[in-house]
């Protein structure tokens, strides 16, 4: 095993050799939006088939994709792992944006990083829950990025009711005291079966309880945005739902899909799992190895 440390004109990488593959860690510090530092996780095959820009969910972090990613590059697929700001190792007010394209202009600067690796290889996007409304959001704003989207369990919309008074105070704090944070109230055991899983993400500190008031009326903005959109989408999908999800929508999801335009998509909705599915105990890792194949096949 080689490590090497440097900067670069972005910020500091570290650089690991672990065969077959090379895993690096960086940071992206200049920024021609002037926006926060970002943390990202490059995983490199030696010969990659194809790449896989990662964007995990709302509060967690791309720390958590290691044993996937790695899965993944057993199968040749070289992939770009982002903390999206206020995320994780990234910077950035926790659970905050002004504006949710700030999510799409950190995507964008980690596609750089990407690129700059692997070069011309046919580029794909995941998105995990929330991770998959800013991808796919992405993917609208920017149609020729990506080759094809690998969505899982995407927050198109909230599994439970949230009462009028609650979205209009909401909104009134969005306005006057944005960054008012307030518990999101998930734990470990809504997002997975696997107890050791749940335990390490109540007790996690990378991983965010919180979210603001701004941040909360610019996501449910964009879902309005998406659904309003989908028909735009021309792109093959692949979605991926947990049948029992505690936090997001599955109908939603479904409503979203139906309207993408794309002539190749598929829902797989899987009965009895939970939000997690590639931390789902026994299944997860068939689920990873579904979507690493249908990148494949979609080369």
């Amino acid at each position: 095993m080689e490590s090497r440390d440097s900067m670069t004109s972005r910020g500091r990488t570290s650089r690991i050799s672990i065969e077959p593959y090379s895993y690096e860690e960086g940071s992206i510090s200049e920024r021609a939006g002037g926006g926060p530092t970002l943390s990202y996780q490059l995983s490199m095959p030696p010969q990659p088939k194809a790449a896989v820009l990662l964007c995990h969910g709302y509060g967690e972090h791309g720390g958590r994709y290691r044993r996937v990613v790695q899965r993944w590059a057993g199968k040749g697929l070289a992939c770009g792992v982002l903390d999206l700001r206020g995320h994780g190792w990234s910077a950035g007010r926790r659970g905050h944006c002004e504006r949710f394209t700030d999510y799409h202009d950190d995507l964008d600067d980690l596609l750089a990083v990407l690129r700059d690796h692997v070069h011309d290889v046919p580029l794909f996007g995941f998105g995990h829950s929330f991770g998959g409304l800013v991808l796919t959001t992405h993917a609208l704003s920017r149609p020729s990025t990506y080759r094809g989207l690998v969505l899982s369990s995407p927050f198109f919309g909230l599994s439970g009711h949230v009462p009028a008074a609650k979205k209009a105070l909401g909104e009134v704090a969005s306005r006057i005291y944005p960054t008012l944070a307030v518990p999101t109230g998930l734990t470990g055991a809504d997002v997975t079966h696997d107890e050791t899983i749940a335990r390490l993400y109540d007790h996690d500190p990378l991983v965010n309880k919180d979210a603001t008031a701004r941040w909360y009326t610019e996501t449910t903005a964009a879902q309005k945005d998406l659904l309003a959109r989908a028909a735009q989408l021309k792109l093959p999908v692949l979605l991926v739902a947990a049948g029992a999800d505690r936090v997001v929508s599955t109908p939603a999801a479904r409503a979203v899909f139906d309207r993408f335009s794309s002539a190749d998509k598929t829902f797989d909705e899987r009965v009895g799992l939970y939000h997690e599915i590639l931390n789902e105990p026994d299944v997860w890792t068939e689920i990873a190895d579904q979507m690493a194949d249908w990148v494949l096949a979609h080369l």
